[in-house]
């Protein structure tokens, strides 16, 4: 059977949330049997996008509110 699970991907400071944020993705890896199989992103997530959502202002395009800014750019 295939496994479904978030896997942290990155982790930086997030200016707007003040704190360290995790950037997941969630990923499927094969069944035992399809072994040559590579594991699949299905999509990616900010631990702090629930909360951000919360502000008055646009957060980031991790929260679905501002597609310019990318915290996890390096930029």
């Amino acid at each position: 059977m295939a496994v479904k699970t978030w896997k942290v991907v990155k982790v930086s400071y997030c200016d707007r949330a003040r704190q360290e944020v995790s950037f997941d993705a969630e990923v499927v890896y094969p069944a035992e049997w399809l072994p040559d199989q590579p594991p699949r992103v299905l999509s990616h997530r900010c631990s702090r996008a629930a909360r951000c959502n919360l502000f008055n202002t646009p957060a980031c395009l991790w929260s679905a509110t501002n597609p310019c800014y990318d915290p996890f750019s390096g930029k």
